[in-house]
C-alpha cells in the first residue's frame, strides 16, 4: 500500500513537471517569434551605420513603445529610434583603447536611452560590451563585460531600473570591422545598446 502510494505521488509529480515544461515551451517559442520581443540574434548586434537598429530583430516592439515616445515604427521601436538627428538613432557607444571609459561624445547617447527607459519601465535592454582584437580571449571578455556595466552604472544612476538592464560581453567575437588596423580597432571597441 505504502509503495502505491509513492508510485501515484511520482507519477503525479511527473505529471505536474511535463505540464510545466509544456508551457514552457510554449513561452520560449513565443520569445523567438517575436510575439514577446525576447531573443537575439546575430542580427541583433547592429553595424555603425544601421540607423534603424538592431537589425530587425524585433525586440521592443508588441508591448513596448507605446509610452510618451509615440507609436512603434517598423522596427517595434517609436519613431524617434529612426531619426537621425535623435541621439536614440545610436546605439553604439564607443570607448578608448583599453578602456572602460565612455567618450565624451556618447554621454549625451546614454542620457537619451536612460530619459527613453525610464519613460518606458516595461522596455529592457541587453548591454552588449566588446572589444578589438588585441589582447587574449579572456581579457578581451573581461573589458567588455567592463565595458558593459560602465554604460549601465551611468543609466542606473540616471533613474534607471537595474531590472531594465542585461549585461552580455562578446569580447573580440563580434567585430563591425574586419581590418586590423587602428581605424577598423577603433569601431570594434564598443557597446552596443539591444533593446
Amino acid at each position: 500500500m505504502k509503495f502505491t502510494k509513492t508510485l501515484a505521488l511520482v507519477a503525479m509529480m511527473s505529471a505536474l513537471a511535463l505540464s510545466g515544461c509544456s508551457s514552457d515551451e510554449e513561452k520560449d517559442a513565443s520569445l523567438t517569434d517575436g510575439s514577446l520581443n525576447g531573443g537575439m540574434n546575430d542580427a541583433s548586434v547592429s553595424g555603425l551605420n544601421d540607423s534603424s537598429g538592431m537589425g530587425g530583430s524585433g525586440m521592443g516592439g508588441g508591448r513596448y513603445g507605446n509610452g510618451k515616445y509615440g507609436a512603434k515604427g517598423a522596427n517595434g521601436l517609436p519613431p524617434e529610434f529612426s531619426d537621425p538627428n535623435n541621439p536614440l538613432s545610436k546605439r553604439t557607444i564607443y570607448f578608448m583603447l583599453d578602456s572602460s571609459q565612455v567618450q565624451q561624445d556618447f554621454v549625451p547617447v546614454i542620457a537619451a536611452h536612460a530619459r527613453y527607459l525610464l519613460a518606458n519601465p516595461s522596455q529592457h535592454v541587453v548591454l552588449e560590451g566588446n572589444g578589438d582584437e588585441r589582447g587574449s580571449r579572456e581579457y578581451n571578455i573581461a573589458l567588455g563585460e567592463q565595458r558593459s556595466k560602465t554604460v549601465a552604472g551611468m543609466l542606473k544612476a540616471q533613474g534607471v531600473s537595474e531590472s531594465q538592464l542585461g549585461i552580455v560581453s562578446y569580447g573580440e567575437e563580434k567585430p563591425v570591422a574586419m581590418g586590423h588596423d587602428e581605424s577598423s580597432w577603433e569601431l570594434n571597441r564598443r557597446v552596443e545598446i539591444a533593446y
